[in-house]
């Protein structure tokens, strides 16, 4: 007979963000000049079935290195402009704008129908927020998922930025997923299994009490938005795949307050929580090297949104042998052994 774990008093249930998010008015697409390269489903929406290798040429981890650069800038300038009042709609439009200035086509654009050129993702949205005229509220949290594509291959990276003056389990949640990102980052090893970056992020939620969403994942990128490698964020010892040297792809946890169950919008696009609780998201591009995970989309002098977090210092974690607080403090472009 199994002993129950004695409790210390009731743990109080996440309550749901509110008000909830509603859908506000979607601008019509914005255009991208002729002249700029498109990917294959630029025009028809339907990327086809994924045909590419999951290991990147020189050629490509060159390019990929440049675009993830140019990536990290837009998600940069897009959390810039984070502040109560500004719209979704306006964070779009400007990084569509960067996105061309930069010589690129902004990937989430026609993506399967896709309408716009970013995905805006806010309080209880998990994941593909289309953005619309609802201006951001004091409190507020927003993640911002920005993709480029350029010299035929893609850069993808995502942050959870702080609106105004939020709460504290609000900022907990934050820390908390940018931990796990960085963990699981650190787990991965050349050759090494797919699970092992769902059994670093599994335990730092559950010691938090927050929860995995098992529904959106990370994925293979490169020449293809979406290669055929998996990436769960959550612990399966099945998950035997390798990740071999050469190989490109994110890691991209959404940790929630609450039950990671997941319910979609009408538009086919905006899944969120069904309990109404909170969550967030951060993401890298990676390549997997012979010392460990590279992170594609940093600027070229190793900056990216992440380490702007406005957001207390976190316990200190072991990171290829650095801390959490001195891998983000360092700059460095790669992860350090």
């Amino acid at each position: 007979m199994a002993k129950r774990k004695r409790r210390n008093g009731p743990v109080a249930k996440p309550a749901a963000s509110l008000p909830p998010i509603a859908p506000g008015l979607v601008s019509p697409t914005r255009r991208v000049p002729a002249e700029i390269e498109r990917p294959p489903y630029g025009v028809s929406g339907d990327p086809g079935p994924s045909v590419s290798s999951l290991v990147r040429t020189p050629d490509e981890i060159a390019a990929m290195r440049r675009t993830g650069a140019a990536a990290a800038e837009i998600l940069l300038r897009a959390g810039e402009l984070v502040e109560p009042g500004i719209t979704t709609d306006e964070i779009d439009s400007v990084v569509h704008d960067l996105s061309v200035e930069m010589g690129g086509y902004p990937s989430p654009l026609n993506y399967r129908g896709y309408p716009k050129s970013v995905c805006t993702s806010v309080n209880e949205v998990i994941c593909h927020g289309i953005p619309d005229s609802r201006p951001l509220a004091d409190g507020d949290i927003i993640n911002i998922d920005v993709t480029l594509f350029r010299e035929g291959v893609h850069g993808d990276t995502s942050a959870t930025f702080l609106v105004g003056d939020v709460a504290p389990d609000s900022r907990r949640l934050v820390e908390v997923t940018l931990e796990s990102l960085m963990l699981a980052i650190a787990a991965v090893r050349p050759g090494g299994p797919v699970r092992d970056i769902g059994q670093a992020i599994d335990p730092h939620a559950a010691k938090h009490r927050l929860g995995v969403v098992r529904e959106f994942i990370g994925h293979g990128v490169g020449t293809e938005f979406h290669t055929n490698l998996q990436i769960p964020h959550y612990y399966d010892r099945r998950l035997t795949t390798p990740i071999e040297i050469g190989t490109s792809f994110t890691i991209e946890p959404m940790l929630t307050l609450g039950g990671p169950e997941a319910a979609m919008w009408d538009d086919g696009w905006t899944a969120v929580t069904i309990d109404g609780t909170r969550t967030a998201q951060f993401e890298h591009t990676l390549l997997m090297t012979e010392a460990g995970a590279e992170r594609l989309t940093v600027t070229a002098a190793g900056e990216c949104a992440h380490d702007r977090l406005p957001a207390a210092a976190p316990e200190p974690v072991a990171v290829f042998g650095a801390t959490f607080s001195e891998t983000l403090a360092s700059g460095d472009r790669d992860i350090p052994t």
